[in-house]
């Protein structure tokens, strides 16, 4: 059995434990309040390459009203028309990237994620073959890039970082990678999926 192969059962089992909660919170001593959460999903692409699984990610468009600049995953709100939370990510990412919906495999769910702007998101983990187009909408997205998932699954990358955040302090997970700054909530989902597999 190939590293590869293990990598994907490694994930296949992680991935059906029942999903938990996260939070923007989980290392500040403040909480989010009682504010409403809104439903969001994204979308946690993993292209199946020769060499090995890759976590696609996004750069987000610095013309962007909110989290202008930043490394994320596909995804956003959940629309009326969506039949459910995976047709959230899966529209999201065409709309984002060009991710034709057929072309990606469900793999199962991660934890569900509050974020410090107020949406409940549910991250579902989905296998992408090499050869899947994408095209990139530069109104939204600024690049679109890949990183290695060994990478992200190595619990040693993970460090906690902070900043002032409407006057508090606020500390949060990163795991820079080469020029790429990944913080917050999609850091923080991606700590969520290496300690699945570390359990496995």
């Amino acid at each position: 059995m190939t590293f590869h192969r293990q990598t994907l059962d490694r994930l296949s089992r992680a991935l059906t434990a029942a999903p938990a909660r996260s939070s923007d919170f989980d290392l500040s001593a403040a909480g989010g309040g009682a504010v409403p959460l809104r439903p969001a999903a994204v979308l946690v692409p993993l292209i199946d390459r020769p060499q090995g699984l890759s976590v696609l990610l996004t750069r987000r468009s610095p013309t962007l009203r909110h989290h202008p600049g930043q490394i994320a995953f596909p995804g956003g709100k959940q629309d009326a028309g969506d039949r459910d939370l995976w047709a959230t990510a899966l529209r999201e990412a065409d709309e984002e990237v060009g991710l034709d919906p057929t072309s990606v495999a469900p793999m199962g769910r991660l934890d569900r994620h509050e974020t410090v702007t107020r949406f409940d998101v549910e991250p579902h983990v989905g296998l992408i073959p090499a050869d899947a187009p994408l095209r990139i909408d530069r109104r939204e997205v600024a690049e679109a890039f890949e990183v290695p998932l060994e990478a992200v699954l190595d619990a040693g990358r993970y460090q906690v970082h902070s900043r002032l955040w409407q006057g508090r302090e606020r500390r949060y997970y990163a795991v820079p990678y080469g020029p790429y700054y990944i913080w917050g909530a999609t850091a923080r989902i991606l700590k969520g999926l290496a300690d699945r597999v570390a359990r496995v």
